[in-house]
Formats: C-alpha cells, sequence, structure tokens
C-alpha cells in the first residue's frame, strides 16, 4: 500500500448537491511503491490539486483510497478498480478522476466497458492531464485516439519484452517457468543453479529406465521410494508441483534438455548458462531407448477418429475418467477407451484398463434404441429420473419420449459423427464400464430427453 505523503486535504463530508469524486490511480509494477512518496501518491496529489480548482462547483473528494499498486492496465482484474466500480453502482461516486487515461486501463475494449457502467449511473470522467468531457461526441473521439496510443504503446512493450526473452533464450539463459526436479532458482534469480540431492535422484531416473526398458517398472520404482515431482514455493509463499509422476511427466523428465546443460530455443538446443546434470553418454542412450519405445510412450489422444462418447465415459473399477486414444496397425485404426488411472500408472493399478470403443459406443446407442422398443424400460427410467429431479422440473412424458425416438432412429446413420455425438450428450450424463463383469451402465437426463421431444415436433 502507498505510504502516505503531504497532499491537499480533502474534503471529507460531502454536503448535498456536491459533486462526489473518486481518485484512482495505477502503477504496473511494485517498484518504488515502498517510498514515502511514490508515483501513487503523486497521481492522488495531482487529482486532489484539479478538485481544489472547482470547488465552486461543488466538488469534493472522497477520502477512500483507490489505489492499484502492481498491476497492469491490460486486465479489468484489479481490487481497487473493482471497489470503485461497486461504489459507482451504490451510488456513492458522481465522478471519477485520474492523473491520465492509462492510468484506468490500456485497453479501448476495456474503457468502453467502464464507460458503459459510468454512463449508466451518471457518472462523469475526468483525465487531470488530458482534459475533455466524456459527454460530448469529441470528447469521445478524443479519447478514442488517446486509448488507441496508449494500445499502441502497451503491445510495443509486449512486443519488446519478447524480443527480449527470445534474446535471452538464444543466450542459454533462463527464463523462468515452472522448476524442475534437479534445479533451484538462485538467490539473485535469472538463474539456475543445481539442487545437489534433487539431482542425484534425477541421475538415479534416468540409470532406472535404461536398466528396466520402459516407463511403467520405473513408476513403480518410483512409487515404492515415494519420490515426487519437483515441489517449491512461490514468491507468494503457495506450494507448487510435488506430485506423483505418471508416463506423461516421466516421459518429459527423460526428454528435458534442461539436464544436458542446453535449453531449446526455435526447435533448437543452445548452451546454457546453468550446470549439467545427465551427461551426452547417459542422455544418448534414453533417447534412443525412447525412440525404441515408440517416442512418447504414449498412445495418440483426442478425439480425431470419432469417439461418440468422449468425456462422458467412467471406469467402473476405479472410479477414473476413460479418455478416447487409437492406435493404428498396419494401416488399421482400433479405437479404445481407457481408464485414465491405468494409462497413467500402469495396467496393474486398475482391473477395467481399456474397452473397445466401437463396442462401447454401440452399447450406448443400443440402449438409446431400447427406449422406443421397450415402453416399460423407458417408463421405469423416467421414473427413477422422478424420482432424484429437482421441485419443478418438467418431465417428458414417456409417450411423446418414444414416438420422438422412433422417428430419429432411421435417420441415425445419415447423422455426421459430431451431429451423432451432440446428440448423445443431450440424453446421456455418464457411460460407466465396469471391465471385470463387462456392464455398461447409462446415465439419461430427463431434461436433455424432453428436449429431443420438443426438437422432433412431439408436443409438450
Amino acid at each position: 500500500m502507498a505510504a502516505e505523503g503531504k497532499r491537499i486535504p480533502a474534503i471529507r463530508d460531502a454536503s448535498p448537491g456536491s459533486v462526489k469524486c473518486a481518485i484512482y490511480t495505477r502503477k504496473s509494477t511494485e517498484e518504488g511503491l515502498d517510498q514515502q512518496f511514490n508515483t501513487l501518491d503523486a497521481q492522488r496529489e495531482a487529482a486532489e490539486s484539479f478538485i481544489s480548482s472547482q470547488r465552486h462547483e461543488g466538488w469534493v473528494a472522497l477520502p477512500q483510497h483507490y489505489d492499484d499498486g502492481g498491476y497492469s492496465g491490460a486486465k479489468m482484474d484489479r481490487p481497487a478498480l473493482k471497489q470503485m466500480l461497486a461504489d459507482v453502482a451504490a451510488g456513492n461516486v458522481d465522478c471519477i478522476l485520474v492523473y491520465k487515461v492509462d492510468r484506468l486501463t490500456r485497453s479501448i475494449h476495456d474503457f468502453f466497458r467502464i464507460l458503459e457502467i459510468l454512463d449508466k449511473h451518471k457518472v462523469t470522467f475526468v483525465s487531470v492531464t488530458q482534459q475533455f468531457n466524456t459527454t460530448t461526441s469529441m470528447g469521445r473521439l478524443t479519447l478514442n485516439m488517446l486509448l488507441s496510443f496508449a494500445q499502441f504503446e502497451r503491445e510495443t512493450i509486449s512486443e519488446r519484452t519478447r524480443d527480449k526473452m527470445r534474446a535471452a533464450r538464444r543466450k542459454g539463459k533462463w527464463i523462468g517457468g515452472n522448476l524442475v526436479l534437479g534445479y533451484d532458482v538462485a538467490p539473485q534469480g535469472g538463474a539456475l543453479i543445481v539442487n545437489r540431492t534433487e539431482a542425484e535422484q534425477v541421475r538415479e531416473i534416468f540409470r532406472l529406465y535404461l536398466e528396466r526398458g520402459s516407463l511403467i517398472p520405473v513408476l513403480d520404482e518410483l512409487d515404492q521410494r515415494n519420490w515426487r515431482m519437483k515441489a517449491w514455493r512461490t514468491r507468494e509463499g503457495r506450494m507448487r508441483g510435488g506430485s506423483r509422476f505418471t508416463k506423461s511427466t516421466l516421459h518429459n523428465l527423460l526428454t528435458n534438455a534442461t539436464y544436458t546443460g542446453r535449453v531449446r530455443f526455435e526447435g533448437q538446443l543452445c548452451e546454457g548458462e546453468h550446470e549439467r546434470v545427465i551427461d551426452d553418454d547417459i542422455w544418448n542412450r534414453v533417447q534412443e531407448q525412447l525412440n525404441r519405445n515408440g517416442g512418447s510412450g504414449r498412445r495418440n489422444l483426442g478425439n480425431k477418429h470419432g469417439g461418440l462418447i468422449k468425456g462422458l465415459v467412467r471406469c467402473g473399477s476405479c472410479g477414473s475418467a476413460m479418455i478416447h486414444t487409437y492406435t493404428r496397425k498396419k494401416e488399421i485404426l482400433y479405437r479404445y477407451y481407457v481408464c485414465v488411472n491405468a494409462h497413467q500408472r500402469g495396467w496393474n493399478k486398475c482391473t477395467t484398463r481399456s474397452v473397445s470403443a466401437p463396442e462401447l459406443e454401440g452399447a450406448v446407442i443400443q440402449n438409446l434404441r431400447a427406449f422406443a422398443q421397450d415402453p416399460a424400460m423407458l417408463s421405469e427410467i423416467l421414473l427413477r429420473i422422478e424420482e432424484i429431479r429437482e421441485p419443478d422440473t418438467p418431465i417428458a412424458d414417456p409417450a411423446h419420449v418414444q414416438e420422438a425416438l422412433c422417428r430419429f432412429d432411421p435417420l441415425w446413420d445419415q447423422l455426421t459423427v459430431c451431429e451423432q455425438g451432440q446428440f448423445i450428450r443431450t440424453l446421456v450424463t455418464q457411460v460407466k464400464f465396469d471391465g471385470v463383469t463387462g456392464t455398461v451402465t447409462v446415465g439419461f437426463r430427463s431434461e436433455g430427453i424432453k428436449e429431443i421431444c420438443y426438437k422432433h415436433g412431439v408436443p409438450k
């Protein structure tokens, strides 16, 4: 918070008919804010002087300090700004003053959002060093020009920062980011130093991979030793990292060129300023082993090849999500839903493991078709939904649902995969697969069933 400096006394009690003025100040960094008289104080003093010059018009400075020290003007997420706008909405402010427009915001879009709020509550806006009246078209034009230059300045600063970071990276300097096991930040900042205890763990992990030959056995060993990923404390005192290793994070460690004393820059390896942990011989042998085992040690993930129920499937054995994945063998594509726990921690961690995607999707589609074929099943499901639904939530008529599904079924094969997935998500909340019993459980949503009825012309 800004220290108190010499200021023109603010009028504390606003008499009826006075113009209550809120003064907003901001500085992008915290540098210098601990001084007895800092830039926030200077901004407020200039605004108080302006208010004093308008005292004959009834202007009075509110005692509240709306100071955002250490906050960028590129975003609206600032505590003092939020409080000031809340006071505006509460009718406690008639005019807002800033030293310059860019103290309030550097974004044209954000400024007009603020201006709309001020107009709504009939609050005026004054920039002490750039006087204009926001109630006139000329004033708005002038303001738009000033904000354009402010945004241009912000974008220029961003470009300079990116260029500076690229130059630092090219020279092998550490430019920040998440720490990796084996290194700490130097006391003076801006550089990596080796953490000797963690560095020994890193070397042992590389050795274990060469000895065991694949990721899962190494993960099992790390679990037994209770070795975790890098843990560190931020400047704000919050703890970060410290999670258990997974196949993905273990692979990332084994392919992190930081351990060879180098840094990656635009696809190239550059010599870094930090000390290496892994020698080139061990590094090269590990990379060759990873390549022989299939590169990343992970299957291709995503929804590139279907995945009608992607995001809906849960493992019936351990409760984890099941992700859509695929692999190719001799130009043939095989799709699966794989338990995240088994995929990341090893097949021995879950009894369900994986299931054929076409088979599971087919089972879900058959469940949907069964509605129209078995009115008793439909009535039973709707009855269960009725038992757990919120009060006043409408529920579909079984006859209407049956009619809608009968109309829809012949069109199923004409829909795109995307449209089929959207249809399923309208009706289904969750699909649970138990690999031990082979059971597929489908959870339906009442609102979705009613929506399908409406979309396909069945009367409410």
